[in-house]
């Protein structure tokens, strides 16, 4: 029967550290690779085992897993090949659009093996000093700024009626403008988590209450950030 491993990659290309010997070894049980990006997932590969073949692999990219994707998943299963599903970043199906492929094999019956590695998310709550028993991700906020503000503000009213930290993303090119609004919309006393180029060497993770951060001088352009949110 065939398996799917869930292989983690990296968050940044030189935090090779960070993904455990057993994912190599997994690697190797597959004969198929769905990945996010192919171009980054057979450097990733090789930076982590240069034994590997890259080229003896059947590869297929993910996109938003259309439903060619799915149809070649399916016809790989039933060939009784393994699997290995690896995002551009991260932990496959957090965040991913390797989730539809997940799903699908749940429905085939076939094993899903998830293996541990960086996930931005987790190392982010992690770090923030947040409440990590009740917590939320949201994805990327609305871009229109009427709406943007408006999701804020519910982020704000549904954290402090929960105690719950919520967790959103941005486009790297716009998130000192996420933070100029979040600064601007949050009550002062609000905490704000910045965390920025996770496991790389310029790592920054702070967490803020919103008039803290109005008086520090940031810049987190074109850089991968996680915010998180807490409100009292």
């Amino acid at each position: 029967m065939s398996k799917v491993y869930l292989v983690p990659s990296v968050l940044d290309e030189q935090a090779i550290e960070t993904i455990p010997a057993y994912l190599i070894v997994a690697v190797k049980d597959c004969q198929v690779i769905f990945a996010e990006n192919e171009r980054t997932t057979r450097r990733f590969l090789k930076s982590i085992c240069k034994e590997i073949v890259i080229d003896d692999y059947e590869w297929f990219t993910i996109h938003k897993a259309e439903q060619e994707q799915k149809d070649h998943f399916r016809q790989k299963i039933n060939e009784g090949k393994n699997i290995a599903i690896i995002s551009e970043a991260g932990c496959p199906g957090i965040a991913d659009p390797g989730q539809v492929l997940i799903e699908l094999a749940q429905q085939l019956n076939v094993p899903v093996k998830p293996l541990v590695g960086p996930s931005s998310i987790l190392l982010a709550l992690m770090a923030s000093g947040m409440n990590g028993q009740q917590f939320e991700f949201v994805g990327y906020l609305p871009i229109d700024m009427q709406d943007r503000v408006k999701a804020i503000k519910e982020l704000e009213l549904t954290s402090k009626k929960k105690h719950s930290t919520q967790i959103f993303i941005e486009t790297p090119y716009r998130n000192n403008q996420l933070l100029e609004t979040l600064l601007k919309t949050c009550s002062a006393n609000t905490k704000i988590c910045v965390a920025a180029e996770l496991t790389g060497a310029n790592e920054y993770v702070k967490t803020k209450s919103v008039a803290d951060w109005k008086n520090e001088k940031t810049d987190f352009h074109k850089k991968p950030v996680i915010f998180l949110l807490y409100a009292q």
